[in-house]
């Protein structure tokens, strides 16, 4: 288990917000006699932190060691805490009883607001239900989005997995592939179910899924090189996270596979192989903004009373990159914001 704290401050809302837009009407007043100018006020002000009293939100993901979508959900969410005045705490671990402590653990600390994923729904129920009824603001992201609203939760915020699926699934018809190979990298994440289902559903071919262990890269290669040295009718490999797209490139080349590589989820190494076009495509389900998203969405809560999604999910994906994409995205990923 890895636990995380960190603080941030942050931007300009209500009072400050006004103070915001009075130093740009006066810096736009002032240009023409050497005054500063606009943009150079909007700086300033970008780097003023919310007056809003300080207020503590706590994150709890299922994330395992070293999963790289997970680093940029943090990102997201620093940047909006530091923009919100926000003290900003995050923990996680993959298996769903002690994330589920982790949950207690933050209730128990009477923190302002949770942010909890749902990819092991039943074993988070209870916790997130006694932070609601502990008069906890919950939103959920990421995973579990269907289960949301029966915990209590404000709002969820991710995609929706079986879509995302579906669009993979078209996206393969599309390419002309016959067989697919869906990698599953960590069983009993209903998240990852409904992807390679969603996959099954729309896929004119056949689709087979494979479970690794997702934090064994050495076993999970091997299991992967295995399987395509077995069934050579392989065409198409489906990773669902961006760090078993780099192993299955390996064991692709180990067992001398033609098959296309597809995946889901965008990282620096995720753009680069789609240059190189050993990656054929990938889907983005924009975790920045994820995590941004949902401490802002606390923020407003708290100092706005605002819900956004009208009891529906918010959405930041699917949307299916490919190598035409690259030059766009190469700034982005390399900073760790995409």
């Amino acid at each position: 288990m890895r636990t995380v704290r960190r603080t941030r401050t942050a931007h300009p809302r209500g009072r400050a917000a006004a103070a915001a837009l009075a130093a740009l009407a006066l810096a736009a007043g002032c240009s023409g006699s050497g005054g500063r100018n606009a943009e150079d006020a909007a700086s300033d002000a970008a780097g003023r932190t919310a007056d809003t009293p300080r207020m503590t939100i706590g994150m709890v993901s299922h994330s395992g060691e070293g999963d790289t979508f997970w680093d940029i959900v943090q990102t997201g969410a620093e940047q909006a805490a530091k923009k919100d005045n926000v003290k900003f705490l995050y923990a996680n671990d993959k298996e769903g009883s002690r994330q589920a402590e982790l949950v207690r653990s933050m209730t128990d600390q009477k923190v302002d607001g949770l942010i909890v994923t749902l990819a092991k729904p039943q074993a988070l129920k209870s916790a997130v239900q006694a932070a609601v009824r502990a008069g906890i603001p919950v939103i959920t992201i990421n995973s579990g989005g269907e289960f949301s609203k029966a915990y209590g939760a404000l709002t969820h915020i991710g995609q929706d997995e079986t879509v995302a699926g579906r669009a993979v699934g078209d996206e393969l018809t599309a390419r002309h592939r016959k067989k697919a190979l869906c990698i599953v990298h960590e069983q009993g994440n209903v998240s990852l179910e409904d992807r390679c289902a969603g996959v099954r559903k729309a896929f004119r071919g056949t689709v087979e899924n494979l479970n690794v262990d997702g934090t064994n890269a050495p076993s999970s290669q091997s299991s992967i090189e295995a399987k395509l040295q077995s069934d050579e009718d392989i065409d198409a490999i489906v990773t669902l996270g961006a760090p078993m797209a780099a192993i299955s490139i390996k064991a692709r080349e180990q067992a001398g596979s033609a098959a296309q590589l597809a995946t889901f989820d965008l990282n620096a190494a995720v753009v680069k192989g789609l240059k190189a076009k050993e990656i054929t495509f990938a889907v983005d389900q924009q975790p920045y903004l994820q995590g941004y998203e949902a401490v802002d969405l606390l923020w407003l809560n708290r100092t706005n009373a605002n819900v956004l999604g009208g009891g529906r999910p918010v959405l930041t994906g699917p949307a299916v990159v490919t190598g035409k994409d690259v030059p766009e995205l190469a700034e982005y990923t390399a900073r760790g914001t995409r």
